[in-house]
């Protein structure tokens, strides 16, 4: 008995006498996606809770992570044969952020060690889950490296190294931009303290995005009600066609 309260008094004077914490908020907690929706911006800031000085081991680093719903995605190759370009190949990844965003005080390599990514999933490359990628293709990683690639140019994925700002080690702010293409649903927002590459804290909130008005309503006879849906697509084309050739013949006339 004797022996177990000395180790538990060991295990207490080796541990921290006070955590470094994360306490954060964002400008706003719902995005509506309207018929004009053409983007929004999100302000991010928060400040580093602590009771005792500042631990001089090492420069604090600050990471925000913010991930739109998870979706599986196939990623196809195209080859030239006989002068037409086909599909040839492709992998089926399991699941991939429909939108990834990394903002951090200092670039991604030098404040995380791999370790730490590995389980926290932050880069881009660990948030996407491609383990069920077919093996009978040479170089899968491919695949992987060429969707993010596109979703990068489509503005989907971003990292975005020293756009975090952390002043007095205490405060800390920076925003991201959303994108007009943005697919509903629950957006997930992880703040990361590090320090020597070793994640201190985690904080984790949500942004909702949601479609309003005509948008709404179209989306949900489109998955509830396809054949009203299609019926009605057709008849405004029928609609569109009739008057753009009746103003042209008026034109003409």
């Amino acid at each position: 008995m004797i022996r177990v309260f000395l180790l538990m008094l060991t295990v207490l004077a080796a541990a921290p006498a006070a955590a470094e914490e994360v306490v954060a908020g964002l400008s706003q907690n719902r995005v509506s996606i309207t018929a004009n929706f053409d983007g929004s911006e999100i302000l991010i800031f928060g400040a580093v809770k602590r009771e005792t000085p500042t631990p001089g081991d090492g420069s604090l680093e600050v990471i925000v992570t913010v991930e739109g719903p998870q979706e599986p995605v196939t990623v196809r190759r195209k080859a030239k044969r006989y002068g037409i370009w086909v599909n040839v190949d492709g992998i089926e990844v399991d699941l991939a952020p429909s939108f990834y965003a990394i903002s951090s005080t200092n670039p991604l390599d030098q404040i995380l060690k791999d370790v730490e990514d590995l389980r926290y999933n932050i880069s881009i490359p660990r948030a996407i889950r491609a383990v069920g990628v077919a093996q009978d293709v040479e170089d899968p990683e491919n695949f992987v490296n060429a969707l993010i690639r596109i979703r990068e140019d489509n503005g989907l994925y971003q990292v975005r190294p020293n756009t975090v700002s952390l002043n007095q080690d205490t405060l800390f702010n920076t925003s991201v931009a959303l994108p007009s293409n943005l697919r509903e649903g629950g957006y997930l927002v992880r703040f990361f303290l590090t320090r020597n590459g070793n994640v201190l804290d985690e904080y984790v909130t949500t942004i909702d995005v949601q479609k309003v008005g005509l948008e709404r309503f179209l989306y949900n006879l489109a998955h509830d009600r396809p054949l009203i849906y299609g019926l009605l697509s057709l008849a405004i084309a029928i609609a569109a066609g009739w008057g753009a050739s009746a103003v042209f013949r008026y034109l003409r006339g």
